[in-house]
């Protein structure tokens, strides 16, 4: 049996550790199993390309080679150790899509190297070759600085609100036309300036899509930006002729694809609106801001309600995940149920920041599965509802989405909370969220608002149960 079939049977066999894993990871009950298939497949997979790309001759280069290897190896193991260890849940978002922009560099680098060390062959292949070097450069540069923009955003470090430059859309569809056209120049002609154009110009679409998407979009984006991640490592795998990276970049791009347009479904988003950069989507009026008088409550009087309630829906957001609240939440819940009380979780497909983030976080502070529950799930409860509690949610409690048709969420499906008896709303300050929509919630004769750190508050209302 040849080294290159060993090779191949392992690939084979990572691969399936990978489909596992995805099955694994789509239900909370086998997560942790679906992440050690995934770990397993891995580490099949590193083992048997590095056996492979030093089963030949030995020489002076490939044990340089091989050097560079293991120090890569460790460096990038050390730092992936470090970063999981002390990154909190609330930074899983952004320190994602900065992952993302590390496979979309990779891809653009081997889409070079394969362009700059071309092997001979016909010109059949030629051709071929040079079709995947120009698609893998610019599925990768797309999702590279795509990618770096949903981290400068996701982490405050960039305005959330979406880029509108005149003829936006215009301008998206003339670099995928200019695309096609270089690249049908490129493969007749494949000249190193053709390929420092379709580079230049992809760096700056992917910039210019995902800047033009707002911040209620996010979610999405991060999946979105995971597909093109995918197809990226696809790409590259063809110009490496590695199988397993093409299959694995398939399975990465074909379901956080899917996983897109289940989200975009469900926050009634155009799929093709979020991929072009909010193509159709036009401009949130300026300068409208929501008034009225809120009230005001403290956590004695939230836990004498919460005392006295029969029914009582938790709506978390992003707000639980930075006040680190799911812990107290948890143990609210648990002393609630203790007194009879029923008690639900009601979640958002995109309340976070990132897909299932608020399962995660729920699941990490130990809530039974069967009470979470989604939007769908939850919504027609909630007039029946004697207590909802909004613990750091607001894009997504926004009835602006249903009442007002001129509002950048309009459509968008939310949590009606404003239906229930009674509406406590934990925040720090009368802010708009993330999306930068004003949220006629806070005003409502049945809403009142609780502020301060969510985890403070909720430990108040603990002392005071």
């Amino acid at each position: 049996m040849t080294v290159q079939a060993i090779a191949n049977a392992a690939y084979v066999a990572a691969a399936l550790l990978f489909i596992m894993s995805l099955a694994g990871l789509s239900k909370h009950e086998t997560g942790r199993t679906g992440i050690r298939y995934g770990v397993a497949g891995m580490a099949i997979a590193m083992a048997a390309t590095i056996w492979l790309a030093f089963s030949g001759e030995w020489s002076d280069s490939s044990l340089i080679g091989l050097g560079l290897l293991i120090v890569a190896l460790i460096v990038g193991g050390v730092i992936g150790f470090w970063r999981a260890r002390v990154v909190a849940m609330t930074g899983m978002p952004e320190l994602i899509a900065l992952f993302h922009s590390f496979v979309g560099l990779t891809a653009v680098l081997v889409g070079w190297n394969g362009a700059l060390h071309v092997k001979e062959m016909s010109a059949a292949l030629a051709a071929v070759h040079s079709a995947e070097v120009f698609i893998g450069v610019f599925i990768g540069a797309i999702t590279f600085t795509g990618s770096i923009v949903a981290y400068l955003k996701l982490s405050a470090k960039m305005s959330s609100k979406p880029l509108i430059l005149p003829g936006r859309n215009y301008i998206n569809l003339a670099a995928l036309a200019g695309f096609v056209g270089l690249t049908v120049a490129y493969v007749i002609t494949p000249e190193l300036g053709l390929l420092i154009a379709v580079t230049v110009l992809a760096l700056a679409l992917g910039w210019h899509l995902v800047a033009s998407i707002g911040g209620g979009d996010m979610p999405v984006v991060v999946s979105m930006l995971n597909s093109y991640s995918g197809w990226a490592a696809a790409a590259t795998g063809f110009l490496l002729s590695n199988n397993l990276l093409i299959v694995t970049g398939a399975l990465v791009g074909s379901s956080g694809a899917y996983l897109s347009y289940i989200m975009c479904k469900a926050m009634n988003r155009s799929f093709v609106s979020v991929i072009f950069g909010g193509y159709g989507i036009e401009a949130a009026p300026q300068g409208e801001e929501e008034t009225g008088e809120h009230t005001e409550t403290d956590a004695a009087s939230v836990a004498e309600l919460l005392s006295s309630a029969k029914t009582v829906v938790i709506t978390p957001g992003y707000g639980m995940a930075v006040a680190q609240a799911q812990y107290p939440v948890a143990e609210l819940a648990k002393r609630l149920r203790e007194k009879g009380v029923e008690v639900l979780f009601g979640i958002h497909p995109v309340a976070g920041r990132l897909p299932g983030h608020m399962n995660v976080l729920l699941a990490e502070a130990k809530v039974p599965y069967d009470i979470v529950l989604e939007m769908d799930e939850i919504n027609d409860d909630l007039a029946k509802t004697q207590v909802v509690l909004v613990i750091g949610a607001n894009d997504t409690v926004n009835p602006a989405a249903t009442e007002n048709p001129s509002s950048p969420i309009a459509g968008m499906p939310v949590l009606r909370v404003w239906e229930a008896e009674n509406v406590i709303v934990f925040k720090r300050s009368m802010a708009s969220g993330y999306a930068g929509v004003a949220n006629p919630l806070f005003f409502k004769p049945n809403a009142k608002m609780l502020f301060g750190d969510a985890k403070e508050r909720v430990n108040d209302i603990l002392k005071a149960l």
